[in-house]
């Protein structure tokens, strides 16, 4: 049984890019982490995995049981086909989670990260309608869609009230991070694309929508996200209260694009006066990467636990600029910043002598 004599986060989806990042600098800052995911124990040392599988209420009961977090961060979540499904298992999750943690009574904050479609929509309804001005405030109103971010805000809301605890939500824009497997991963998915690229001859061409190459765009490092979690948890003007997070910079892609080109090795190709989805330059990309995967050593012969196509796809072809106000939380002292460009360099940093991709040559 986990002690409540000093802080205890329970991190759910410790495997995934923000998890990793708030586990590692919780146990830095000398708190227990009690690591909760469906598989894959937690690689940074020093904490406790706990296994379980989030759409399984009867399981989570058992295996939280032992267990009294003082803290609760919610960083996972689970793509359905629909978003009527995504509302269904995404709300159920957070209910079920805090409902596991309930009897314990020990729970004095919960964070939810959520992200951008709550100003932009759900997928089903993306960018459609009449959509707030940038940069996104967060006290916009919600859109009049069936979102499933507005539904775990509004169990966890329900829960707090309930059981009295203080809560903050965290409206991340596109994570820059590390995890292998991770369904929402930009940073990675250049990566390897640029890794193919470079094993075929190819130039590395920019999948994404005119707007995107020349509007202004923020993102968001998980350092940077694990930091103001961190912060809103023991900061009592944090309390009950809903942050963007962004790294405190922006830039437009067609200044971004040729410098991570630089670095990894391949020569850039522009917008060209029409989207070219990596769902569609990388569609046989698979056989190639599982060669390289080989021939390398790679860590993941898998292209599919690396790159996330559809989702980089989906941020780089939205036909809107995309960024957000950061004053509410620089208001109430979070000042943390990261460059977006250093960001991305360290990742591939990273990732090359992780052996997750290979080093240009």
């Amino acid at each position: 049984m986990t002690s409540p004599a000093q802080n205890t986060a329970l991190v759910v989806g410790a495997t995934g890019i923000a998890g990793q990042a708030l586990s590692r600098l919780l146990v830095d800052e000398g708190w227990d982490v009690l690591g909760l995911s469906r598989r894959a124990a937690s690689d940074v040392p020093g904490v406790v995995s706990v296994q379980a599988d989030l759409t399984d209420a009867a399981g989570l009961r058992t295996a939280l049981a032992e267990h009294r977090p003082t803290h609760v961060f919610l960083t996972a979540w689970a793509r359905q086909e629909t978003e009527e499904d995504n509302i269904r298992v995404n709300s159920a999750m957070v209910r079920d989670v805090l409902e596991a943690v309930r009897p314990a009574a020990s729970v004095r904050h919960v964070a939810l990260v959520t992200g951008l479609k709550h100003y932009l929509g759900p997928f089903e309804a993306y960018g459609k309608g009449e959509l707030p001005d940038t940069p996104f405030h967060e006290d916009e109103d919600r859109l009049p869609y069936p979102n499933f971010y507005y539904a775990q805000e509004d169990e966890l809301f329900a829960a707090a009230e309930r059981d009295g605890f203080t809560w903050s939500v965290h409206r991340a824009h596109t994570i820059i991070g590390y995890a292998l497997g991770n369904a929402m991963n930009m940073g990675q998915t250049l990566a390897a694309q640029a890794a193919v690229c470079r094993e075929q001859g190819l130039p590395f061409v920019f999948p994404g929508s005119e707007t995107q190459w020349n509007g202004v765009t923020d993102m968001t490092d998980a350092g940077l996200l694990a930091e103001q979690m961190h912060w809103a948890a023991v900061t009592p003007a944090a309390a009950d209260t809903a942050f963007n997070t962004a790294n405190g910079d922006v830039f437009r892609w067609r200044w971004m694009w040729p410098r991570l080109a630089e670095r990894l090795g391949v020569d850039p190709v522009g917008y060209e006066g029409h989207p070219r989805p990596l769902e569609e330059q990388m569609a046989d990309a698979a056989p190639v990467w599982a060669e390289l995967a080989a021939r390398e050593r790679l860590r993941e012969h898998d292209l599919h636990r690396v790159a996330s196509w559809w989702h980089t796809d989906a941020d780089l072809g939205r036909d809107m600029e995309c960024f957000t106000d950061l004053a509410r939380s620089r208001a109430a002292g979070f000042t943390g910043y990261r460059s977006t460009l250093a960001s991305f360099l360290e990742l591939f940093d990273r990732l090359e002598a992780d052996g997750v991709v290979p080093k240009p040559r």
